[in-house]
């Protein structure tokens, strides 16, 4: 068997992020006059920051509004964040079995870095500004055997990477929704991760 090796999401699958993404947002309406409705914008992690972006600034401004958040992130948004329930212990579950942890993330890979660092969270690698399908480039590249996250786009990556999407009913997306993107596992939160991945384990291995 190849050796363990789970990729996981980061926002609202590793980390609830909401608290400082929103203080982000309201930054950048301060510092551009632009209002944005952060709550909203929290409320659908997932997608590409420029597609959030792009539902409040026109579209010759959108590229200018990126790189203002993304000058402003650092001071807004990492201190407010926090684990999600059993994230830690995911981690652990993964390093305790042999196993390597990366993170494949929409977001900038040096602003998720500095979640992970700020937490404590110890992962092997970390591959950024990636989604849906271009995440799946990420995790044949490391030698993923399994993805974790919470939004149908993850299943996605999952499915094209040809692995077993774990997710979790943490994010915008309903395990309905989940099911149907084609998740071969729908957890209400990470707390269930170590069992299922047990599980999942001795499926592969025939036990």
């Amino acid at each position: 068997m190849p050796v363990l090796t789970v990729g996981f999401d980061l926002d609202m699958t590793l980390v609830d992020s909401r608290p400082g993404i929103a203080d982000t947002f309201r930054a950048l309406t301060a510092r551009t006059g632009v209002r944005v409705d952060a709550e909203a914008a929290v409320s659908r992690l997932g997608p590409p920051l420029r597609t959030e972006i792009a539902h409040w600034f026109p579209p010759e401004q959108v590229d200018a509004a990126v790189r203002t958040y993304r000058e402003l992130y650092p001071a807004y948004a990492i201190t407010p964040t926090v684990p999600m329930p059993g994230a830690r212990a995911a981690i652990d579950a993964v390093r305790g079995r042999g196993g390597r942890v990366l993170v494949v993330t929409a977001k900038l890979g040096r602003l998720a870095r500095l979640h992970l660092d700020h937490l404590g969270l110890a992962v092997d690698e970390v591959a950024g500004d990636l989604f849906a399908e271009e995440k799946a480039t990420a995790l044949r590249g490391h030698g993923a055997t399994h993805y974790v996250g919470d939004h149908v786009a993850d299943m996605v990556a999952a499915r094209t990477a040809g692995v077993p999407g774990i997710a979790v009913a943490t994010g915008p997306c309903s395990a309905d929704e989940l099911r149907a993107a084609g998740a071969e596992v729908v957890l209400d939160d990470l707390t269930g991760f170590p069992a299922a991945l047990d599980g999942m384990i001795r499926l592969a291995l025939g036990q």
